[in-house]
């Protein structure tokens, strides 16, 4: 089993793009079910590490991109860390994660962590 960092990333800037409280008590039960899902299934770690350089994102509408690239109004607004076969399960993973559903444009970047 193979670990993977997602970073949650969004624009944090543009001030339209900004969700107002109420909008965002309304991500809490979608990101809980989530994450609930992944511990679950005992994949959940928080174990850090150093970081590959090839980075795969996942966009809405499942579109999935090469990295690394760098977009001045998008910003990291967390991550965990979680454990999989390989990217196209963390990949997968990515897929269902309320960040894309937001109206915010948020995507998730998914990394391999280096082993020892």
């Amino acid at each position: 089993m193979k670990e993977f960092a997602l970073f949650f990333k969004r624009d944090f800037h543009t001030k339209e793009n900004q969700p107002s409280p109420e909008q965002l008590q309304q991500t809490i039960k979608p990101w809980q079910d989530w994450l609930g899902s992944i511990a679950a299934q005992n994949k959940l770690t928080n174990k850090g590490n150093r970081l590959t350089q090839e980075i795969k994102i996942v966009k809405p509408n499942n579109t999935v991109l090469n990295g690394p690239f760098a977009e001045i109004k998008e910003a990291i607004g967390g991550f965990i860390v979680v454990k999989a076969a390989d990217f196209d399960e963390a990949l997968e993973m990515a897929k269902g994660c309320p960040v894309l559903l937001s109206p915010w444009n948020g995507s998730v970047e998914v990394r391999m962590i280096a082993s020892e």
